[in-house]
């Protein structure tokens, strides 16, 4: 017997009624507190690695938002900036590439996963962008620091940026395609939370790398991923209901408070400072960088908490089930005649 069960039931297993018609329920015993057989899990644990998968989904997002300012600084002739973005677009995917890999724990398990194309699994999706975007980066960076076939890198510049967006993100999907509570139930604010933490780093390695003169889209960019990360976060929370606790609560919360702070203060500092002074740029670049890294390790210590402790699953899924079935008892009762 359920513990939802248990408070609607009197002595013998009947349960007490009141009301016209048997409608209505009388609890015959108080709430049952919930608790899983010898406090194990209700679900298992994403046997990841924090440094390794929380590093891939940091790097991965820089590498994705730095392709699309890389070719917005080209378009525009900011060419050191561009550059360099590029350089260190093509280094961040590299380094995600290699930690998904060492996290898989073979690398011959990454080109495995390149032998078929499943569209409804968010890691065959990932899988194959990775393995698109990565020699497009390439390329872009190659023809941007040796300056040889200017239009071949001008088209590679392109193709990262366009796939940019989808490498940035899809990690956030393929975080809330999992069971673990404190992703899945934020499914809808997961990408918007990636673009917005992909976007501040980003901005970050552009006020680090490229000289004050040309860092004014970085600035204003960085502002506004400093916005929308707070204003998604909240939103999170909100649906999340009782398991955004974990996002408050022990590392996590520890994590994602700091990653705010940091956060919001290299925004400001980029936008106050970032345009007159070189140094005062690269500490407010820094620590947008920070900010995003604790971001992402933040929300994969927020997750792992959600799945090792069972009320987060449980308890979610009986008040969704009790509102349920709340709606239907109450549209059975508009539908009967008086």
């Amino acid at each position: 017997m359920t513990g939802s069960d248990a408070t609607r039931e009197g002595p013998g297993g009947k349960r007490g009624r009141s009301g016209r018609g048997g409608r209505g329920e009388q609890l015959m015993a108080p709430p049952a507190e919930f608790a899983s057989y010898y406090g194990r899990p209700v679900i298992k644990a994403p046997a990841w690695r924090a440094r390794d998968i929380a590093g891939y989904f940091f790097l991965g997002g820089l590498a994705g938002a730095g392709s699309v300012l890389a070719a917005g600084a080209h378009a525009t002739g900011r060419t050191t900036t561009a550059t360099a973005m590029k350089v260190s677009s093509v280094v961040a995917v590299t380094l995600s590439t290699a930690a998904l890999v060492n996290d898989l724990g073979r690398p011959d398990r990454f080109a495995n996963m390149l032998r078929v194309v499943k569209p409804t699994s968010p890691m065959s999706v990932g899988s194959w962008l990775l393995a698109a975007y990565g020699p497009a980066a390439g390329a872009a960076a190659a023809s941007a620091v040796t300056g040889k076939l200017p239009r071949a890198g001008a088209a590679a510049t392109g193709a990262a940026a366009l796939l940019g967006p989808a490498v940035a993100t899809y990690t956030a999907v393929l975080a809330a395609d999992t069971a673990v509570p404190a992703w899945h139930g934020a499914h809808r604010e997961l990408p918007y939370l990636f673009a917005a933490s992909a976007t501040a780093a980003a901005s970050g390695m552009a006020l680090v790398v490229g000289p004050a003169r040309e860092t004014a889209p970085a600035r204003c960019a960085a502002v506004l991923a400093a916005v929308a990360d707070a204003a998604v976060t909240k939103a999170a929370e909100r649906r999340l209901g009782m398991v955004a606790e974990t996002y408050r609560q022990g590392r996590a919360g520890t994590l994602l408070r700091t990653a705010s702070a940091l956060t919001a203060a290299g925004a400001a500092v980029g936008a106050v400072c970032g345009g007159r002074s070189r140094p005062l740029a690269a500490v407010g670049g820094l620590a947008l960088l920070a900010g995003s890294a604790c971001t992402r390790f933040g929300i994969f210590a927020a997750g792992i908490a959600s799945a090792e402790d069972p009320k987060y699953t449980v308890v979610p899924q009986r008040a969704a089930k009790e509102a349920r079935r709340t709606t239907t008892t109450h549209s059975a009762e508009r539908t009967q005649p008086t």
